[in-house]
């Protein structure tokens, strides 16, 4: 069963109702989404929008996209990670559990771009983090940017299980964290803090690499769950709609 979407967001409010269905196993490897067209029909909203959907979907690895046959729950590893993804929004004890996947998974995937990071892959982290700063002297909160610094980082590890794991955790935070930048200063602190990730990278120092992450992690720890506790378990959820081939 999935339920109407709001009018923000509306690709990751479709992206957490078709993880949903995976975790819960409505959608089983395997089984083909429903056209693009029948989608937005049932949701209510545009193609565009079904369309990010579906592409977040098969960067997470939760999805297969095949040329001339559909969309299809992926038959893989990377499927199993899904729980991962939407766990956040089941229930608010996983929001810690989340981050201690993080505190293990992320100093690492540091330590090893530090490592194995080539100057193309380099350039690319200094080019996320000048966008990052642009969006903040502008009044935004880079949160877009601070997603694929994570994102270009796990790449340049080279671990593609990281690099799942990673994905997942980041795009499943994606909203808190959104809402945490909001506070103030807290966009600035975020860059700087992964200005000296990247300086360690750039010394290819991975203990430095991993120490910097860990402590940017647990900056980023205390914001979102200070900001949780204030909030409380949010608005109750509303009707459903059915998606007609999720069975």
């Amino acid at each position: 069963m999935l339920r109407a979407v709001k009018p923000k967001r509306i690709y990751q409010d479709i992206v957490a109702q078709i993880q949903r269905l995976i975790a819960d196993g409505r959608l089983r490897p395997g089984h083909q989404l429903p056209s693009e067209r029948e989608l937005s029909e049932l949701f209510q909203v545009s193609r565009a929008s079904v369309r990010e959907a579906i592409r977040a979907l098969d960067s997470m690895g939760l999805v297969e996209i095949r040329s001339g046959e559909g969309t299809y729950v992926a038959s893989t590893v990377e499927s199993l990670l899904s729980p991962l993804a939407f766990a956040i929004r089941e229930r608010r004890d996983a929001l810690r559990e989340i981050f201690e996947a993080r505190r293990i998974v992320e100093p690492e995937i540091a330590a090893l771009a530090a490592e194995r990071a080539n100057p193309s892959e380099i350039r690319r982290l200094e080019a996320i983090l000048a966008e990052q700063s642009r969006q903040i002297s502008k009044g935004g909160t880079g949160v877009e940017a601070d997603s694929a610094f994570h994102s270009a980082l796990a790449r340049a590890a080279k671990n593609k299980v990281f690099l799942r794991l990673d994905d997942a955790m980041v795009e499943s935070l994606r909203e808190v964290r959104e809402r945490s930048l909001q506070a103030n200063g807290r966009p600035g602190r975020s860059l700087a803090g992964h200005q000296k990730i990247l300086r360690a990278i750039r010394a290819k120092d991975p203990a430095k690499a991993r120490e910097a992450m860990l402590e940017h992690l647990e900056a980023i720890e205390r914001n979102i769950l200070r900001l949780r506790s204030k909030e409380g378990k949010g608005a109750p959820r509303k009707g459903l709609v059915r998606l007609s081939r999720a069975r």
